[in-house]
């Protein structure tokens, strides 16, 4: 069954970003009508950044996802309802299975919708849709807390944070 998402006003939205995306967490969508992928992300930010309101987001280099969000301009941001018992399984699958190797959108029983190309989610209750601005690798020789390297990267596979203007918020 598709949903019906309406746009919402940026400057209404109450958002708990501690709350709903370092302990929720949020699917990131990139593609097209042809290909997508998302996977589960619980790094990132809002806020605002070279006059636009703006999201970040960090991917390993060796994620599929990767290489959708580099070949297109755009991509989402979803956040599912926390309280529906299906919710820990997607975000579970989601951030396990490789979009290399299967449908995860197909796998998991859900549909993907768009608005002017940019996919998302049907199964979401809010949802971003940004244009991509930047693709920053995060340099471990950047650091100046050493902790981090050690904890977060002792095997390599950095991420890359990519900046999207925000260009429409809906919810449903």
């Amino acid at each position: 069954m598709k949903h019906s998402f309406q746009p919402f006003s940026i400057d209404l939205l109450e958002f708990d970003p501690f709350q709903k995306i370092g302990k929720e967490n949020m699917l990131i969508t990139a593609g097209n009508e042809e290909k997508q992928n998302a996977m589960t992300a619980g790094w990132g930010s809002i806020g605002y950044l070279w006059g636009m309101n703006t999201v970040s987001v960090y991917i390993r280099g060796s994620r599929y996802t990767k290489e959708i969000m580099d070949e297109n301009d755009y991509f989402s941001l979803a956040f599912l309802d926390p309280k529906a018992k299906a919710t820990k399984k997607l975000m579970q699958y989601f951030g396990t299975a490789s979009g290399r190797n299967e449908d995860k959108f197909r796998n998991a029983s859900m549909e993907v919708d768009f608005d002017h190309g940019i996919p998302y989610p049907d199964d979401a209750n809010l949802v971003f849709l940004c244009r991509k601005l930047s693709c920053t690798l995060i340099n471990v020789s950047d650091f100046i807390d050493n902790k981090l390297e050690q904890t977060w990267y002792k095997n390599g596979d950095p991420h890359y944070m990519y900046v999207g203007e925000i260009l429409k918020v809906m919810a449903r």
